[in-house]
């Protein structure tokens, strides 16, 4: 059975962030939101987290999982991008994108699409997610909370609790978040290209 946590959206409560921070750090599987919708996530490292995950998404294995970092100090340490990018993604940054880019080594082999050897990071602008971030002092591993033969993600916590009580170990509930999944965005070949169009506004990519 998944923990519950009530989180205030504005003020979120030391005690419980460093509560639910304790549980990724030791292996749990949590569903939390963020500024574009639910996501699952659990430590970088976590091989049982990401096959659940899989599992619950029915996912293969070129399936982009994305790292989502506080900032960009930890971002560029799990992404190679020149300067031209760096700027793009700073115009756009904190914000309900994920970019597509070339990991480097720090990231492990089964998170990388396997033929192209590259990942998805972004940095969210959701209170909750940054405390929780800062908390944990490395990027969440994650994956949107879409649901398979679902059109729209999970968007409500307490339906969460009650739809995956099983299969996650703690439900993150902070009201309403996005409804949208991020806009994501290829850079892995040097120029922007739109995968996704979502939550984030794709007008400085175009």
């Amino acid at each position: 059975m998944a923990k519950y946590f009530d989180v205030h959206p504005d003020n979120p409560q030391r005690r419980i962030i460093t509560n639910v921070a304790d549980g990724i750090r030791s292996g749990s599987l949590v569903a939390y939101p963020t500024d574009s919708c639910y996501a699952l996530g659990c430590q970088l490292g976590n091989r049982d987290g990401i096959s659940r995950i899989r599992s619950i998404r029915n996912l293969d294995e070129r399936h982009h999982f994305t790292l989502v970092c506080e900032n960009f100090a930890q971002l560029g340490q799990f992404v190679y991008f020149d300067n031209d990018v760096f700027r793009a993604i700073k115009a756009a940054t904190p914000g309900s994108y994920t970019f597509i880019l070339p990991a480097t080594k720090e990231v492990p082999r089964q998170l990388m699409h396997p033929k192209k050897k590259t990942v998805g990071v972004r940095i969210p602008d959701h209170v909750v997610t940054q405390a929780l971030l800062a908390e944990l002092g490395e990027p969440l591993l994650s994956s949107t909370l879409l649901l398979p033969d679902e059109d729209e993600p999970m968007t409500q916590g307490w339906e969460i609790k009650e739809r995956l009580d099983h299969v996650v170990d703690a439900v993150v509930d902070s009201g309403d978040c996005g409804t949208e999944p991020t806009t994501v965005i290829d850079f892995s070949g040097g120029e922007a290209e739109i995968v996704r169009r979502g939550a984030g506004p794709t007008t400085l990519f175009e």
